[in-house]
């Protein structure tokens, strides 16, 4: 299972993107989003992104 952000509660940061381990995360469109090919959510440790994320707007998809 992938993690996905809300774009309506991103607030466009940055900060997720470099604490992902996997470069799952990125810029799109002024958006950011994150390849579910690419979440392991840090497998089996807590998602890093999350961690980071002052808005809560990441979740499990």
């Amino acid at each position: 299972m992938a993690l996905t952000i809300n774009a309506d509660e991103c607030t466009s940061c940055g900060a997720c993107e470099f604490e992902c381990p996997n470069g799952a995360i990125s810029l799109k469109n002024d958006v950011y989003v994150i390849k579910a090919a690419a979440c392991t959510e840090c497998d089996g440790d807590a998602p890093k992104c999350q961690a980071v994320c002052p808005a809560d707007a990441i979740v499990k998809a």
